[in-house]
């Protein structure tokens, strides 16, 4: 084995001889006449595109690290990458008309061909920048993700925010980026680059989605409101059923099974096939019905308006009377959403999975899983105190169906709730009821009690 004094001296001879690190370039294929970085020694944006589009991708933008619509990422894109000084948002195409199918097979084997292809594409487009000296990461268009974080933030880089902001499309009501060419049959990546380029992309100046709300009507379980409120939860427990949380539920409810028969008791045939066969060929949507419906875009748009009746006909109502389970949070905006408006569909109360590990994970989280017609009529303020390991003050409001979260006491609370940070975990955990912590004083109430029930219904899990 050679020593590190060896090789030191090594690269200074070659430092000392251009001709031989050329020589080593045209062994590895590469042109020292073809250059990317332009004199001021940023990467030349004209150069880097062709190149992001021989690798692959049909559409691509480029955000500097700078970006204010990246402030909230910016952080953590730095922690996994910590030289990052630009993005590279790229696009590849999906057809149509398997993502429409109410055979979902069908469509997740697009989603999978896709995603994969994605994946490739930001892997060459890294692969030509390092045979350039140029440092650059590749995060997954998908999974994996970093499951050591899971419930909450999982994912390195938010490929959709990073789209936005690189002009790449912008994001409809139904939370998904509508690229003004291609809809929103697209799948998005993101490369983190270390070097500058000379110049970057602005956020198109107008927002491709028709608000013809068909999103809206298509979607199991209402996770899309017609005024746009969107109700993650519900989206998440079914669309990803068999995903993370909906997985760790399904396996929770075979620890908990006494035997084969209860078991069956608690899951079809069908829906252990489902699972194995999620296990053996990757995790399947149940639905990304808001996806398949949506008419925008230019290669898109143009038999929605030929005939609208038509288009839904053929496209809507398709997968709206697709006879099919629909997992929903138990007491839910969801599983009333289901029941009323889809009689053919069969609303299945699951967990949700989303347990937080940490205080700061439950504040968080209370947006994304908070029911805003389940909070009809609630009208309360709500102060915690933490104490324990995470001491934490916070505020949570609950008035007119919405919700506000302040990381500090504000105004006067209707209740106060202070509380042991483990013992206070553990209740919205369910690994235990509340009365014992009540009664050893680990969660002390200072208000009506009606009201900490008022507030279990508006963030049911």
């Amino acid at each position: 084995m050679q020593s590190f004094g060896t090789g030191v001296k090594a690269m200074s001879r070659m430092e000392e001889h251009p001709t031989v690190i050329n020589y080593y370039r045209r062994r590895a294929g590469i042109n020292p006449a073809e250059k990317i970085l332009s004199p001021s020694g940023k990467l030349d944006t004209a150069r880097l595109r062709d190149e992001c589009l021989k690798a692959g991708a049909d559409d691509v933008g480029f955000v500097d690290i700078d970006r204010p619509a990246l402030s909230r990422d910016k952080d953590d894109i730095l922690a996994y990458f910590p030289h990052t000084k630009a993005l590279i948002s790229i696009v590849c195409r999906m057809n149509r008309e398997p993502i429409r199918s109410p055979g979902r097979s069908v469509s997740n084997l697009e989603f999978h061909h896709i995603g994969d292809k994605v994946n490739e594409v930001a892997r060459r487009i890294v692969s030509v920048l390092e045979e350039r000296g140029i440092r650059a990461m590749n995060p997954s268009m998908g999974f994996p993700m970093e499951m050591d974080n899971f419930p909450e933030k999982i994912w390195v880089v938010s490929h959709k925010t990073a789209a936005a902001a690189a002009g790449i499309g912008h994001m409809g009501i139904h939370r998904n980026v509508i690229h003004p060419k291609f809809g929103n049959f697209i799948l998005l990546g993101t490369v983190l680059v270390d070097t500058e380029l000379e110049t970057y992309d602005s956020p198109i100046d107008y927002n491709p989605c028709l608000e013809c709300k068909l999103c809206v009507a298509a979607c199991p379980v209402g996770a899309i409101a017609p005024d746009g409120y969107f109700n993650f939860s519900a989206c998440y427990t079914h669309n990803y059923r068999e995903f993370m949380g909906g997985f760790t539920n399904w396996v929770e409810g075979i620890a908990d099974s006494r035997d084969a028969k209860d078991y069956l008791g608690k899951f079809s045939d069908a829906e252990s096939a489902s699972m194995w066969q999620s296990l053996s060929y990757g995790a399947n949507y149940k639905a990304a019905y808001c996806m398949a419906v949506c008419p925008a875009g230019e290669d898109v748009i143009g038999p929605f308006l030929e005939n609208r009746k038509q288009y839904i006909d053929d496209v809507v109502k398709p997968l709206q009377k697709k006879e099919e389970t629909v997992y929903v949070v138990p007491n839910s905006d969801a599983e009333t959403h289901a029941a009323k408006r889809f009689p053919n569909k069969t609303p299945k109360a699951v967990s949700n999975g989303l347990r937080p590990k940490s205080i700061t994970g439950f504040l968080d989280g209370l947006k994304l899983i908070f029911q805003r017609d389940k909070s009809e009529g609630v009208d309360a303020a709500y102060h915690f105190t933490f104490t324990g390991k995470e001491p934490v003050q916070a505020t949570v409001v609950i008035r007119d169906r919405s919700v506000e979260i302040h990381k500090e006491h504000s105004g006067v609370p209707d209740l106060h709730i202070t509380a042991d940070s483990g013992a206070w975990l553990g209740f919205i955990r369910k690994e235990h009821g509340i009365i014992m912590p009540l009664l050893l004083r680990k969660i002390r109430l200072k208000g009506p009690v009606g009201l900490l029930r008022a507030f279990g219904r508006c963030f049911p899990t």
